[in-house]
């Protein structure tokens, strides 16, 4: 059996800087709080609670803290928690990833310029709701093709179209498309991260190929869950694990090839080990 492994998987520019952040942090001895989970991958978070990194989630829990370093995580916060952070004296080390940052920018700027922030997304993400959060008024979360054609706004009101970065490519070219034919006075940032496209496009070519794939990442994985779901439809055989624990395979000898694809969220070490077991075992 030959196995396949994607070149693009695994840790991604902004997940592994963040990572690499929070690790130095927790060797100062301080005490070390994260935003939320630094990424979403439960075996990264875990070891670092090992090492005494406690994880809030609320502005309430945020407002209890009176000393130590608060790390901002890769998906970013909105920026009235950054704004909360400096006035309680608290360190801060801001681990967004540098793409979702700029989209943050993107929205402040031209929802001070007047224009109604469209982003397109998946609603109650960690990311989605911190770029909601860098909006002058209120933005609004377009999900599905049916929202995008329920979508109405005002008579001359302008608007500005951004994505979450692990959004589906070609699903949010679709989108778009929708807005510019309803005649909308639109500007459309594309705000895909590269990476995520190379990604997906790469996952849809191997799955295209092998008889089972294999598809890595956090339960809450938004991009891991989209590599799933672009993979299934290229391969009915396609299995969502996060460890190696959760691969539960019987293969029929008539399998020749296997691809493996991860998320941007998933570590080397765990993609190796299944790698590993796959090429011993079959």
């Amino acid at each position: 059996m030959e196995v396949v492994l994607a070149e693009h998987a695994g840790f991604c520019f902004g997940v592994k800087r963040a990572v690499e952040q929070v690790y130095e942090q927790a060797a100062t001895g301080k005490p070390i709080y994260t935003y939320g989970p630094i990424i979403h991958n439960e075996e990264v978070v875990k070891d670092l609670e090992r090492r005494g990194v406690e994880v809030i989630d609320t502005k309430e829990q945020l407002r209890k803290i009176k000393e130590g370093t608060v790390v901002i995580r890769s998906h970013g916060v909105s920026k009235r928690v950054c704004e909360m952070i400096e006035a309680q004296g608290l360190e801060c080390v801001d681990a967004t990833c540098p793409f979702v940052k700029r989209i943050h920018n993107i929205v402040q700027t031209q929802s001070e310029a007047g224009k109604k922030i469209v982003i397109i997304g998946n609603a109650g993400h960690p990311e989605v709701e911190g770029i909601m959060g860098w909006s002058k008024e209120p933005a609004t979360v377009v999900e599905s093709l049916e929202e995008a054609q329920n979508f109405t706004c005002k008579e001359g009101e302008e608007l500005c179209i951004v994505s979450q970065t692990t959004f589906n490519y070609n699903k949010f070219q679709d989108m778009v498309e929708i807005f510019m034919r309803k005649g909308y006075n639109v500007s459309v940032v594309n705000t895909i991260c590269n990476a995520t496209e190379v990604r997906q496009a790469e996952a849809r070519k191997i799955a295209a190929q092998v008889d089972v794939m294999i598809v890595i990442g956090g339960n809450h994985s938004s991009n891991t869950r989209k590599l799933y779901d672009i993979c299934m439809q290229e391969c009915a055989n396609t299995y969502f694990i996060q460890t190696l624990a959760d691969l539960h395979l019987d293969l029929p000898k008539s399998v020749r090839l296997v691809g493996i694809t991860a998320g941007a969220s998933t570590p080397n070490n765990i993609i190796e080990e299944v790698q590993n077991y796959v090429r011993i075992n079959f």
